[in-house]
């Protein structure tokens, strides 16, 4: 059964991967090596998620070990919005490569396609709390993207919480040197997303699922919020299989070629559900599962709604 996507830089990208958003930093260093232990191989990280330090000393300690060489591992970084002014992008990439301790990323996304005022803060926002723009464009943060992967700092660039138009422009712009080899979405039942995958798909561009379990612990979450994994349909498919509901979620994405990256501190939980490779959903299930979408976003970078680039108002 195949566990890696193939990138349109013919790397292999494997389809599960360890989420670190939301990971303490007192504990992320401990899943990360937890993660490679179970045989994860695949780590997504991002500048904004301030964990990175902690998450590069797991990785140097497997490879200290020798338990892993850095060859075989695929290590995914993010730009931050603060950062897509041309001039501000290489120094961002080479910060996240000092905290993680790497001399490469396998792949470099552009976080959202909001380019947002540089400076110290990550969030800079307004008296009334709306995050304050910078007046950057999409396309020159990708020319800045694509000078990192000539000079051998990335591997791969790509982008996520970007629309199909947003994409569209990347590969529609005059003198494009390098496509998208990548778009990270929120995608689970209740948000499958199908428009949006398929037009990446067609297009040679690999989709990551992020928040693929519907992320039940984000610190937003309203009592009155649908729960993925309490779904009672979701719990009898997983009986039937003798699997745990996230584990059928994830399943869910790896049979339409989707990337997946839950997140998890717990080992018994990184172990589980990294056993997504030994069963098959049949067509019904996986068109019960289908059913579930109700375009419903736990992430909608809500105080970013003026924003010209905002991604969410378009239809996919």
């Amino acid at each position: 059964m195949a566990t890696c996507v193939e990138l349109n830089t013919a790397a292999k990208m494997p389809l599960l991967g360890l989420g670190t958003w939301k990971s303490p930093p007192g504990k992320v260093t401990a899943a990360v090596m937890a993660a490679i232990d179970a045989g994860y191989r695949h780590f997504d990280c991002a500048y904004v998620y301030e964990n990175e330090n902690e998450v590069g000393d797991g990785i140097q300690q497997k490879i200290k070990e020798g338990v892993v060489k850095r060859g075989d591992l695929f290590i995914v970084s993010k730009l931050w919005c603060t950062f897509h002014e041309k001039p501000l992008v290489k120094g961002a990439c080479q910060k996240t490569l000092a905290a993680l301790k790497l001399d490469y990323l396998d792949l470099y996304l552009m976080h959202w396609p909001l380019g947002l005022k540089a400076g110290e803060e990550l969030f800079p926002a307004d008296d009334k709390g709306m995050s304050i723009p910078s007046n950057t464009d999409i396309l020159h943060t990708w020319e800045a993207m694509e000078k990192l992967m000539d000079a051998g700092l990335v591997k791969a660039i790509g982008v996520s919480n970007f629309n199909h138009e947003q994409i569209e422009r990347i590969l529609n712009k005059p003198g494009l040197k390098h496509k998208p080899a990548n778009n990270q979405i929120e995608c689970n039942p209740y948000l499958t997303q199908e428009k949006l995958i398929k037009y990446c798909q067609s297009k040679g561009i690999a989709v990551t699922a992020y928040s693929p379990l519907g992320s039940p612990d984000r610190p937003w979450a309203k009592p009155e919020d649908p729960s993925l994994l309490d779904d009672p349909k979701i719990k009898e498919i997983a009986a039937k299989h003798n699997k745990t509901p996230a584990q059928v979620v994830l399943r869910f994405q790896i049979q339409r070629n989707v990337i997946v990256i839950p997140k998890s501190v717990t080992p018994q939980r990184i172990v589980e559900n990294f056993k997504v490779f030994d069963f098959e959903l049949t067509k019904e299930e996986m068109a019960t599962i289908f059913s579930f979408n109700r375009n419903w976003r736990a992430y909608t970078m809500g105080t970013c709604k003026g924003h010209k680039e905002y991604p969410c108002h378009a239809e996919y």
